[in-house]
């Protein structure tokens, strides 16, 4: 329960009306270096797998980071190989120092894949789990 208009707590999706693409759009898309949008696509048939996005925290010195994927394509590795991607992407063309992410203790699956690419858990407050990864933990895995 996220507790905010257009989150949908049986379906865990947030409304996102047509109307609101393009100022979305300008202001996430657009917004290098505080922010980073790109789309998760299959090279062998260009076939669209989700979506990852880095963007400046306003609680702190750090960046926070989401990833969807659609639900077909969960359970096989695209994942990982996304999270690489992103972070390469965060550490190396945004030269960001730390980046962060938090979710639901109950998403296990999400917790495995992130500590399979370098996250590690910083702490747990009231269900959410708090994972994030340095720059430094990244290159020198």
């Amino acid at each position: 329960n996220l507790g905010f208009e257009g989150y949908h707590n049986d379906t865990g999706c947030i409304d996102f009306p047509k109307e609101q693409w393009k100022a979305w759009y300008d202001w996430f898309v657009c917004g290098k270096p505080e922010r980073f949008y790109a789309y998760i696509v299959r090279n062998c048939d260009n076939a669209f797998i989700g979506e990852v996005n880095v963007h400046k925290s306003n609680d702190g010195n750090w960046y926070d980071m989401g990833i969807v994927l659609e639900s077909t394509y969960r359970g096989m590795g695209y994942a990982n190989e996304a999270l690489y991607l992103i972070l390469n992407e965060t550490f190396e063309k945004l030269s960001v120092s730390v980046v962060h992410n938090d979710f639901e203790k109950s998403r296990v699956a999400a917790i495995k894949t992130h500590l399979s690419v370098g996250f590690v858990i910083e702490k747990e407050i009231n269900g959410i789990v708090h994972l994030c990864i340095t720059k430094n933990q990244y290159f020198t895995m």
